[in-house]
């Protein structure tokens, strides 16, 4: 790695995701000098793992491809994969950002050819695709990777698998030698993009996700539909890969819930009416939706879209917070409650059921200086005066569309502080 050459009128970016890649290109276009941080060996986040948008219904690879022209033509952003904080200190127009990055074990060299995947043959669950199909120990992390270039997985580096990678590889990119390395960087302003995680459905132990083959999660339902995913892009039951004739969405699972995310994450009821669209293009008539829902939360031009939702026949909308499900015939389940419109009681069967989980704040504990105000559901909280700013949803729970303003906002906020720093030394 080339010496990485950062100053207080330097913007550092943490999270290389729609938010902190708007960011970063908001920044750099407007001359600053930018560090864009990515902890994974990619950049795109969560929005590279979708099939589609809502409400447009097209494929974010189209939004991605134009982020990542934006990148690589803008010669103010200097990108660091595989790159983590682990402390920040200073004050705004003079932090000392530490930096851990890992080894990839592959080189600028690599033209993701291929060949070191070829060769080996130990397999992992595929992070990618929340572990529902396996990848190689040397991969891709998928075929929109930005960087497009290889990855070894430290866990086969010091095995045959390892030797076998580097052999293959006719451009000397395979360097097994690399090492870990610790970077300090003195930055002006730092924008706090590091996203959100599905939360983890296996504590909600009344939906059974880890007892029941057939209860997945709505971003493995979303997963499912990509050409280049788990399935093939068929909508399929885990467990017989059988397609599904009678799936239910339970919304709000493990949100507004005070036992685990008491907050909406407003994303969630859209994305259950997307994901019956997809049930609709691919199984038509042969399969039917049902929604549980307490309510539905649509505004503006998606509520266009749930109206057209409710418009087909084919799905049904429940209004309950379903109470528990258990096991039925044929590896179908059960689910069980009161609809509270007509209080009547149901046990209703399904050969499938997504949760629609929510969304939980990635902001680290500890890392952050104790000025930044962090609210009680993980969210950094606005303040003009910390030069550390929330982008995206890391600042709250958005949509893409809403991420990416909350970023572009957040990237001015920045610039304020270094033009203010130039100011001051000029």
């Amino acid at each position: 790695m080339s010496e990485v050459i950062a100053t207080n009128q330097t913007i550092l970016v943490v999270g290389g995701g729609i938010s902190g890649l708007t960011a970063a290109l908001e920044a750099a276009e407007c001359g600053k000098q930018v560090i864009l941080l990515e902890k994974a060996p990619s950049v795109g986040g969560r929005v590279s793992q979708l099939y589609k948008y809502f409400p447009k219904l097209c494929f974010p690879t189209c939004g991605l491809e134009i982020q990542y022209r934006r990148l690589k033509a803008n010669k103010n952003v200097r990108l660091l994969t595989m790159a983590e904080v682990t402390g920040v200190t200073g004050e705004a127009g003079n932090f000392n950002v530490s930096v851990k990055v890992s080894p990839r074990y592959v080189n600028e060299n690599c033209t993701a050819c291929g060949e070191c995947e070829k060769a080996v043959s130990t397999e992992f669950d595929d992070e990618f695709n929340y572990g529902m199909k396996k990848r190689k120990g040397a991969y891709l992390t998928s075929a929109m990777a930005y960087p497009q270039r290889y990855v070894i997985d430290p866990r086969i580096v010091a095995g045959d698998d390892g030797a076998k990678a580097k052999e293959a590889c006719k451009y000397n990119a395979v360097d097994l030698e690399m090492q870990e390395q610790e970077l300090s960087l003195n930055v002006g302003a730092v924008v706090w993009a590091t996203g959100w995680k599905p939360y983890d459905a296996a504590k909600i132990q009344p939906y059974g996700y880890d007892r029941y083959d057939n209860v997945i999660s709505n971003v493995e339902f979303e997963r499912m539909l990509d050409p280049f995913g788990p399935t093939g892009g068929k909508i399929v039951r885990p467990s017989d890969g059988q397609a599904p004739k009678n799936i239910a969405f339970i919304q709000c699972a493990g949100s507004r819930d005070q036992n685990h995310l008491k907050h909406c994450s407003r994303i969630c009821c859209m994305a259950t009416l997307k994901q019956t669209t997809y049930i609709k293009e691919q199984l038509g008539d042969d399969c039917k939706s049902t929604v549980y829902y307490i309510d539905i939360r649509a505004i503006d031009r998606i509520d266009d879209f749930h109206r057209m939702v409710k418009a087909d026949p084919n799905v049904t909308f429940v209004k309950s917070k379903v109470a528990n499900i258990t096991g039925g015939a044929d590896d179908n389940v059960l689910l069980n409650g009161v609809d509270t419109e007509g209080y009547h009681r149901y046990r209703n069967e399904h050969d499938l059921v997504v949760l629609a989980t929510g969304m939980e704040s990635t902001v680290p504990a500890g890392v952050l200086p104790t000025g930044v105000e962090i609210n009680e559901h993980n969210f950094i909280e606005l303040d003009s005066d910390s030069g550390i700013y929330g982008a995206g949803c890391s600042s709250d729970a958005l949509d893409v569309n809403r991420a990416a303003q909350n970023a572009t906002a957040a990237a001015l906020r920045a610039i304020q502080v270094v033009t203010r720093v130039a100011g001051q030394e000029g």
